[in-house]
């Protein structure tokens, strides 16, 4: 599935704890950012190797959706949503504070490769019966993150009349739906484990390398 996958839209700030723990103003309209189809990687159980010299690599846990149909003005969600996965929004926590500090881009800290491991997706159960469980980091065994969409602060639909009136929308692309509160630190060795509910949809483990394997 992820050779299929044409664009990776992130909404950042979408949980207003989020925001707090790291200082940031909420926004007022979805604030999107893009990875490149580079970054994707299975959570299958498989170790992923990760940059070590540029600062601490954040865990951002998220729900991500998958639009299988053409969007049209006023599109039902439930009619565009072919499928949902969980991922992590891997983030160079320093470099992006250099980059906020400057008002540059944040290609450099969201955007490297092996930045947005996900799962495999699943069927969409509609907007409505997506409150009804949690989602869950577990980093070595231990909970990190947990989420659930009635918290965030644009919904589904917001998300996806912004991103398709500002940046096209359709078949193929996936969006990343924004990070609850707990962001943290990775260590080399480090397992990550996504949970829907209490169903485990995927895993990896971290390796940290001063250079690319």
């Amino acid at each position: 599935m992820i050779g299929n996958i044409r664009n990776i839209y992130c909404v950042g700030r979408n949980y207003r704890a989020h925001a707090a723990e790291l200082g940031n103003d909420v926004p007022e309209q979805p604030m999107l950012f893009c990875k490149p189809t580079h970054a994707l990687v299975p959570m299958d159980g498989r170790e992923v190797v990760l940059p070590s010299g540029s600062g601490e690599i954040h865990h951002e846990a998220e729900l991500v959706i998958l639009i299988d149909k053409p969007y049209s003005g006023g599109s039902d969600p439930d009619d565009l949503i072919g499928g949902m996965a969980l991922g992590l929004d891997l983030t160079l926590r320093d470099v992006q504070s250099e980059l906020k500090k400057k008002g540059h881009p944040w290609l450099a800290a969201k955007g490297f490769i092996r930045s947005a491991p996900i799962t495999g997706f699943r069927p969409f159960p509609g907007v409505r019966a997506l409150a009804e469980r949690d989602f869950i980091l577990l980093k070595n065994g231990k909970e990190a993150q947990r989420g659930n969409v009635s918290r965030m602060i644009f919904s589904l639909r917001d998300i996806i009349d912004f991103t398709a009136a500002h940046f096209g929308l359709g078949p193929g692309d996936i969006i990343f739906t924004g990070t609850p509160e707990g962001v943290a630190p990775v260590a080399d060795g480090d397992r990550l484990e996504l949970l829907w509910g209490d169903e485990t949809w995927g895993s990896v483990r971290v390796k940290l390398s001063s250079s690319d394997e």
